[in-house]
């Protein structure tokens, strides 16, 4: 299946206590360019998640951004620290003591004192929380792959399309060049015939003119290369997959032959099919640069 480089993928699922979501895009690009943007606390999933992706994108500029939000909030555990609150209790004691006064020493008045209590986080489990982006990520990257597929087969149907006109054509290309040579052999002819006013014409002659003609002028070999390469582009197109660096360079191959048929190109109905050859490839390689 040929794929645009170019697409959109999300995904939302709540699992173990977080919601996650994770958006997929790209543009074009020579090729794979990935950037992921996370909460800092999830850093050590970017190299997995960059690795996932790897296996399922080959080419374009891919953002990928990951929300985790825990509804909840982060769960907190809070201890006291009796040893603290006993010293804190006895120094205030002390003080009532010496200076006559009564102090209520109580739970309320000993929590003012930060060293009272003692507050913890959890810690998450890396393994998990990685597991459960891990889901989703893929989830969003086959809504992704989903998009530029469907996407790739309108491009490559586009494609076919054009180099289908591109075979037609050649072949009036072909059809117009093949009389070509007998055409100018009697020109020729003719043209020694009036020059010399006489019927004793040296038919080698021609025949050596002709042939150095052909061999300017003959299109055959340029033709017979330029549906090779169409046969293979169509083959490359339906095997599917990364083909976009394939058919950028078979395109070229086919640019080349057509420049060298219009420099050979001594009719002028001939310089109109290149031009509307150079036409038609020239859209398939603007269209192939959406390719993966």
């Amino acid at each position: 299946m040929v794929r645009s480089m170019t697409g959109y993928g999300r995904s939302m699922m709540h699992l173990g206590e977080a919601d996650i979501t994770v958006e997929v895009r790209a543009v074009n690009n020579r090729f794979l360019d990935l950037s992921v943007r996370m909460p800092r606390a999830l850093s050590y999933c970017e190299d997995k998640i960059k690795a996932e992706l790897q296996k399922k994108i080959t080419r374009g500029k891919v953002d990928v951004f990951v929300s985790y939000i825990r509804p909840q909030g982060e769960s907190v555990i809070v201890e006291p620290n009796l040893a603290a609150a006993q010293a804190y209790a006895d120094a205030m004691r002390k003080i009532d003591l010496q200076l006559g006064s009564s102090s209520k020493i109580d739970a309320v008045a000993l929590s003012r004192f930060p060293e009272i209590f003692t507050v913890t986080r959890e810690v998450p489990d890396e393994d998990a929380v990685w597991a459960d982006v891990r889901t989703v990520v893929l989830d969003a990257a086959d809504r992704f792959n989903e998009m530029r597929e469907s996407e790739g087969r309108r491009m490559a149907d586009d494609v076919l399309d054009k180099l289908s006109s591109i075979d037609f054509l050649v072949e009036k290309v072909e059809e117009k060049s093949a009389p070509r040579l007998e055409a100018y052999r009697d020109m020729l002819y003719n043209k020694l015939l009036t020059v010399l006013e006489a019927t004793d014409i040296d038919q080698k002659r021609i025949l050596e003119e002709a042939a150095i003609y052909a061999d300017h002028t003959a299109v055959d070999e340029e033709t017979v290369r330029l549906r090779s390469h169409i046969g293979q582009f169509r083959e490359i197109v339906a095997a599917g997959g990364p083909v976009g660096r394939k058919l950028d360079f078979l395109v070229q191959e086919i640019n080349r032959e057509i420049n060298t048929i219009g420099s050979k190109a001594a009719d002028l109905e001939i310089t109109s099919y290149v031009v509307d050859l150079k036409s038609e490839t020239e859209k398939i390689r603007e269209q192939i640069q959406n390719i993966e």
